[in-house]
């Protein structure tokens, strides 16, 4: 192969972004890929690592400098989460929860009082989880069961949440809870919760196919007292809360499969230059080199597609569309690349000695977290029909 199809073309990035690209990626192969694969078998991230993702500032990318964050853009965080991806994709998910989700909710919704309080400790030294997903509520995310009741100055939370990523080493919770059920999606209402809180336990962590050291718990709130001050935006407006920032989270995942792929096509690549089959490398069969180069035309237009919703959403021109797109498509990009990636590896690629066999599995979660694939079309029809 002449040429790393898999990386974007410096046209499309400024020289201040290409230099944060290059920095992040050469954090991601020296820090990260060496404890990728006993963090999936332990299924448990790094403590020393995630430290290092605070000093490196990538666990507060868009916190502002006065709130102790590094002050960048959206598209810094979403370069930030490809390139983590591209080696580790459950190191991507945190970065990418802690950035899309809970540092653009507090910033967009909180009081001053909750950004001084909650902003400068996520960019410091705590991770944030975004708590919306219950057992009767999936792809209904507002069919919520957990409940708040008003008592005084304070509200009580009962209920349970289900699948919420990074929930063992969160310090902070977003949790969105109804105020009234008849009310419907108009009683819905987010909190701060912090890890420690009277009434919350942290419940069953799940034993998952793919992302295995991303860590996914229930959590279970019995008579938990929230202070009506850690309200994020207003009561009976946590829908708006909720979907504003999943639009954005959306754009996240995109990036966090478009980086995967990544990973698995150069994985891919470079066996196809060094395995020999019939007394010659496998990248001079004519039917390999169609392969690969079908796989990086797949992976650019992911690319363009999730760089052109982060676009949209920096310059603050509407991106719903955009964002429910780039999911859709880098989501079926990653699951096809990694699943042809593992066949140019053969029998190897089916084995743990070898990366590609863990990115197929990560794949997976793509098309279901943060909206299933079903629900993108659904969102992408509703604006175009």
């Amino acid at each position: 192969m002449a040429q790393d199809s898999a990386k974007p073309a410096l046209t499309q990035l400024s020289e201040d972004e290409q230099m944060f690209l290059n920095t992040v990626h050469q954090f991601a192969v020296e820090q990260i890929g060496p404890l990728s694969r006993d963090m999936d078998e332990a299924q448990q991230m790094n403590a020393v690592l995630i430290q290092k993702l605070f000093s490196m500032g990538l666990m507060g990318i868009e916190v502002p400098e006065q709130y102790g964050g590094a002050g960048g853009s959206f598209f810094e965080a979403i370069l930030a989460v490809e390139k983590i991806s591209e080696v580790d994709p459950a190191v991507g998910v945190l970065v990418d929860v802690q950035n899309t989700l809970c540092v653009n909710a507090l910033r967009k919704w909180g009081t001053e009082t909750q950004k001084q309080r909650y902003l400068t400790r996520l960019a410091k030294d705590t991770i944030g989880a975004y708590a919306l997903s219950e057992a009767t509520s999936g792809s209904d995310a507002f069919a919520l069961q957990t409940r708040a009741t008003k008592r005084g100055e304070s509200y009580v939370l009962n209920g349970r949440k289900l699948w919420i990523t990074n929930a063992k080493e969160a310090g902070l919770f977003i949790v969105f809870a109804t105020l009234d059920p008849a009310a419907g999606y108009k009683g819905i209402t987010a909190f701060l919760v912090e890890k420690g809180s009277a009434g919350f336990l942290l419940g069953r962590k799940e034993d998952k196919l793919g992302i295995r050291a991303s860590s996914t718990c229930e959590l279970i709130f019995n008579d938990c007292i929230v202070p009506a001050d850690r309200i994020l935006g207003e009561p009976g407006k946590g829908y708006k809360v909720a979907i504003e920032t999943l639009n954005e989270g959306r754009i996240g995942i995109g990036a966090q499969m478009l980086g995967l792929a990544e990973g698995a096509w150069m994985h891919a690549a470079k066996w196809a230059k060094e395995r020999k089959q019939f007394g010659k490398p496998l990248v001079e069969f004519q039917a390999m080199q169609f392969q690969l180069a079908e796989m990086a035309t797949e992976i650019e237009a992911a690319r363009l597609m999730v760089y052109n919703a982060t676009r949209l959403k920096d310059a603050g021109v509407e991106f719903l569309k955009e964002a429910a797109m780039c999911k859709y498509v880098a989501s079926r990009v990653a699951e096809r690349v990694a699943s042809l990636a593992v066949e140019v590896f053969g029998g190897s690629g089916f084995v743990k000695d070898y990366p590609v066999e863990k990115l197929y599995r990560d794949a997976k979660i793509g098309k279901i977290y943060e909206g299933t694939s079903f629900m993108q079309l659904s969102t992408i029809a509703k604006l175009l029909l």
